[in-house]
């Protein structure tokens, strides 16, 4: 019994997950179709069909897992401890400072390579 129970929620969930792949494709279409409407008209209907899918979606069981994700991934990201001001300075400034080395030595590594192969080749003065 309770087998067939699970069967027919996974089978309603996969009729949700339609129906709002359905309306996503429709808003979409919906809005190429209507291109001689304002923009504005246009996007304000996608995005409240794009709503509506998204809520059908969120009531089936993959779209529950979805939302659980968020949520967790949320209290996650409340957890970390942010670098202060100071700290993001100092390291941009090391970035910076590593990008302008970097550049200037592979700069003269190929000015030089440069330069020998003119003089191997002979092309050099």
């Amino acid at each position: 019994m309770a087998e067939k129970a699970a069967s027919a929620g996974s089978a309603l969930d996969s009729l949700k997950v339609g129906v709002a792949a359905v309306l996503l494709a429709v808003a979409v279409l919906g809005f190429y179709y209507f291109s001689d409407q304002m923009l504005v008209v246009r996007v304000l209907g996608l995005l409240v069909v794009a709503g509506v899918a998204a809520g059908v979606f969120l009531t089936a069981a993959p779209g529950k897992r979805v939302w659980r994700f968020l949520t967790d991934s949320r209290t996650e990201v409340r957890k970390m401890v942010w670098p202060s001001r100071a700290e993001t300075t100092q390291v941009t400034l090391v970035v910076i400072a590593m990008v302008i080395v970097v550049g200037l030595s592979l700069w003269l590594l190929d000015t030089f390579l440069g330069w020998a192969v003119k003089h191997l080749m002979g092309y050099g003065g």
